[in-house]
């Protein structure tokens, strides 16, 4: 049996995005509320990948600051290897949770300090947690964890300005791994670069998993990227987990209209015939979220059920999934 290294449950983060007091006092406007993340639930076994796909907006990113700290939860629990984070993020263990867990961010020319060698970034993490003591010895470990993402150590004396796209995302991973961590939170870390790049990264990252028993988040819109890396794949729209299934159910069987929508979308390169439906419509206004299944508006199976009945999250035959339509027959 798998144990979970992650596990949260009815994780929910909403912000104010009103206008200034003055303007709502003289226009007569109240307060307004965006549900980045809302009621989401999943588990991450050691060792494994989880990646969640959708479109843009629907709160992937949310979530990855959500599990790493950044943002601190309107509501649910997060749980890393049994502990709260959110209680021990407010207290002493803090610093040593940190250390177990690193985030990867999407923009590999705006997550590196332009006016650090490599070196000190790389070693600055070494340098917080007291890893490693002594100028040399920092040199020599920076060096080995470039070496490990496929780099030089003398690269170590650069500036990122001197490398490319995939070589500063190299130096991101690198700086992650620095404390010996158990989980990454990846936020889209290839969408940034060309495709033969994106393929040497990833497959640095599976061969850094299978070396170190590295568990992952990945985020990404990008399906092939999924199907490549993933173990689970859950599907976000509009701030909710519409499905979670493994990636060869998901993939071979999708159940939930939105899934089926996204798939659809794909360039059919093996021309197999198989009838394929284009993502229909736009996501709705956030501010103003449908009533009931927030995909209705967009959904060729809805009724007037979907139109007024949130549904909930349930099992069914090994996939946790939130359709009326599945869950009564009708797809």
């Amino acid at each position: 049996m798998k144990t979970n290294l992650v596990e949260v449950q009815d994780l929910a983060r909403t912000f104010e995005v009103s206008a200034p007091w003055l303007n709502r006092v003289i226009e007569r406007k109240p307060r307004q509320f965006v549900h980045a993340v809302d009621g989401v639930s999943f588990d991450i076994a050691r060792g494994r990948t989880l990646a969640l796909v959708g479109e843009s907006g629907c709160g992937k990113s949310t979530v990855a600051r959500l599990l790493v700290g950044l943002y601190g939860p309107t509501r649910g629990t997060v749980r890393f290897d049994g502990q709260d984070t959110r209680a021990v993020f407010a207290s002493a263990g803090a610093r040593a949770l940190h250390r177990r867990m690193q985030m990867i961010f999407q923009d590999p020319f705006a997550s590196l300090n332009p006016r650090w060698r490599v070196l000190d970034i790389v070693a600055e993490p070494l340098r917080e947690h007291a890893l490693v003591q002594g100028g040399a010895a920092i040199e020599a470990r920076v060096g080995e964890l470039l070496q490990s993402v496929g780099l030089a150590a003398a690269d170590a004396q650069k500036f990122p300005h001197q490398f490319s796209g995939g070589q500063r995302q190299r130096i991101s991973i690198a700086r992650a791994l620095a404390t010996q961590p158990e989980f990454l939170v990846c936020d889209e870390p290839t969408s940034a670069l060309d495709v033969s790049v994106q393929a040497q990264v990833l497959n640095i990252m599976k061969d850094l998993q299978q070396r170190r028993g590295l568990t992952y988040l990945f985020i990404s819109h990008n399906l092939a990227v999924v199907r490549h890396v993933a173990d689970e794949v859950g599907v976000m729209y509009l701030g909710r987990l519409v499905e979670v299934a493994p990636k060869a159910d998901l993939f071979a069987r999708p159940r939930h209209p939105y899934t089926r929508m996204l798939l659809d979308a794909i360039p059919d390169i093996r021309m197999s015939g198989r009838a394929r439906t284009p993502v229909q419509g736009e996501v709705p206004n956030p501010l103003s979220p449908p009533s009931g299944c927030s995909f209705h508006p967009r959904c060729p199976h809805a009724n007037e059920r979907c139109r007024g009945e949130r549904p909930q999250q349930l099992m069914l035959h090994g996939i946790r999934i939130a359709c009326h339509a599945v869950e009564e027959g009708r797809l």
